[in-house]
């Protein structure tokens, strides 16, 4: 029996320091070490390696947010996505 899929995801983004998102969301979007992967409710399961780029998402409270990250791993299922990584260090020079 097929069920629906799910209207939202549990987002969680956490580094080695601290959580840095913990809320429902949308939709979100990774940069895979294969291009950009966008997720929605519903994904199937997937483990996946991150490359350095900008993590987006859009968020059911707000307007959503942004991370300039620098590698990781990210767990998808059809109602959360966990993701382990580090902030990108931006150079002033």
């Amino acid at each position: 029996m097929n069920q629906p899929a799910p209207s939202s995801l549990q987002l969680k983004v956490i580094t080695s320091t601290r959580l840095l998102v913990d809320e429902e969301v949308k939709e979100v979007n990774l940069p895979s070490v294969d291009g950009c992967l966008g997720i929605l409710p519903g994904h199937c399961p997937l483990l996946v390696a991150i490359g350095e780029g900008t993590l987006a998402y859009t968020s059911n409270s707000r307007e959503g947010g942004e991370f300039a990250i620098a590698g990781g791993y990210a767990e998808v299922l059809p109602e959360k996505v966990l993701v382990f990584t580090e902030l990108r260090h931006q150079d002033n020079s």
